[in-house]
């Protein structure tokens, strides 16, 4: 019988407008874009050079700026020879989120405390530069490539860094990873499997193969603004034109509300429900039917009514099919309620993080519930439908207090979870 209430008690980003969360939330009120011209990238002749990436971004300077515990960071030290950006953003958010919800490596019930990585294919271009650098010398192929291309490099990795001795996975959904890794915690925790979940995604480092193929299939943006980059992702806007890639890594300590009471932590916010719901369908469009029924039983799970809810964090990915569908599925259940909820999307200041958006999300979802405001939805010039209440150019103060946020992904798999203030 699931008996447990469900705590958000940390959390850490590293993403294109911030480093840590303080960064980061700072920019969502102030509506710093994090999109540009990509620079370090392998773009390799593509026509797309639009995107938001990790800039400037270096594990050992992050660091250096923090007041993490010794034996936290002499284990980092331990596995962070050679580490790829990718790794180096993950560990990070990892570390801001397990520190900021007050716990330590080594605990006796480490066994109680479970990993799950959100994603799948993560080495893409790791597997596109190796295969560049040894496809005529395989024999001096390093030893160390059979343990990295393995997407549960992530979970050993961070299991290592934190002493944990609970359960351990990836959960792979394409753009829905994010949400999915958390409804496989939230649910761990509520039936009482683990007692704290760490839930991280790595971001997004493909090869120019992966670029090209989203290019190629019509869903990628950034030819129309290819001077004006910043104005190029546009949720629910009649100029949006496809989604435009963002980097970001997000964790959240998930923990049930007896461990976080017994522990005296803050208590960021609670999971109270959420859902996930198959199309039937392995394609890339949208449907009607299952982005409904993913909100509807997201709303059932937490036994909420309609009513209760006073924010949507939209998936809202720029992409004309993609931003009209979501909206008429919030519209066939909300119904005369869209006038009086917020909506807005954080893809427009981050880009779409892809396998991360989820977690990425969720934690913007909590510093609007915390702070009360609601950042903008940029580049919103002309809405594909006026009669929702989409948020403005600017932050505008709002006191919300239950949020849902969703996330779809291609192959048909739609996501929502329900996060609620936490009232102490």
């Amino acid at each position: 019988m699931d008996t447990h209430k469900v705590a958000v008690t940390g959390q850490g980003i590293v993403c294109s407008i911030g480093h840590d969360c303080e960064e980061f939330n700072s920019a969502l009120k102030l509506g710093i874009s994090g999109i540009g011209k990509l620079e370090n990238m392998n773009l390799e002749g593509l026509k797309v050079n639009v995107g938001a990436e990790v800039r400037n971004f270096s594990l050992s300077r992050y660091l250096l700026d923090k007041s993490y515990p010794v034996e936290l960071l002499s284990r980092v030290k331990s596995i962070m020879r050679r580490m790829p950006l990718i790794m180096e953003t993950v560990v990070a958010s990892a570390l801001e989120a397990f520190y900021s919800a007050g716990l330590s490596c080594g605990v006796s019930t480490s066994d109680r405390m479970s990993v799950l990585v959100a994603g799948s294919n993560f080495s893409q271009n790791l597997h596109y530069r190796t295969a560049s650098r040894y496809s005529s010398s395989l024999e001096y192929l390093s030893p160390s490539y059979a343990l990295q291309f393995f997407d549960t490099n992530f979970v050993g990795t961070l299991s290592e860094l934190f002493g944990v001795h609970g359960e351990g996975f990836t959960v792979g959904g394409a753009s829905a990873s994010g949400n999915a890794a958390l409804l496989q915690a939230y649910r761990l925790i509520k039936s009482g499997y683990a007692d704290v979940c760490i839930v991280a995604s790595p971001m997004a480092d493909f090869s120019p193969i992966e670029l090209q193929g989203f290019y190629n299939l019509g869903a990628m943006g950034g030819i129309r603004f290819k001077k004006d980059p910043k104005s190029a992702c546009r949720p629910f806007d009649k100029d949006h034109e496809g989604f435009i890639l963002g980097q970001g890594s997000g964790s959240l300590i998930l923990e049930s509300m007896e461990s976080a009471k017994r522990r005296k932590v803050r208590v960021l916010a609670e999971i109270i429900g959420g859902s996930i719901v198959l199309d039937g369908n392995r394609l890339s469009d949208a449907r009607v039917e299952g982005e409904t029924s993913a909100m509807l039983k997201a709303l059932k799970d937490g036994d909420i009514t309609l009513g209760d809810i006073d924010y949507i964090n939209a998936h809202g990915t720029s992409t004309p099919l993609g931003d009209e569908i979501e909206l008429n599925a919030i519209k066939s259940i909300f119904k005369d309620e869209i006038n009086r909820i917020w909506i807005n999307s954080t893809k427009s200041l981050t880009g779409h993080c892809l396998f991360s958006a989820g977690i990425v999300e969720a934690i913007a979802c909590i510093q609007q519930l915390n702070n009360g405001f609601i950042h903008p939805n940029l580049n919103l010039n002309c809405p594909i439908d006026s009669s929702f209440r989409f948020a403005g150019k600017q932050s505008t103060q709002a006191n919300i207090h239950t949020a849902m946020s969703n996330s779809f992904a291609f192959g048909g798999i739609n996501t929502s979870i329900i996060l609620k203030r936490h009232e102490s």
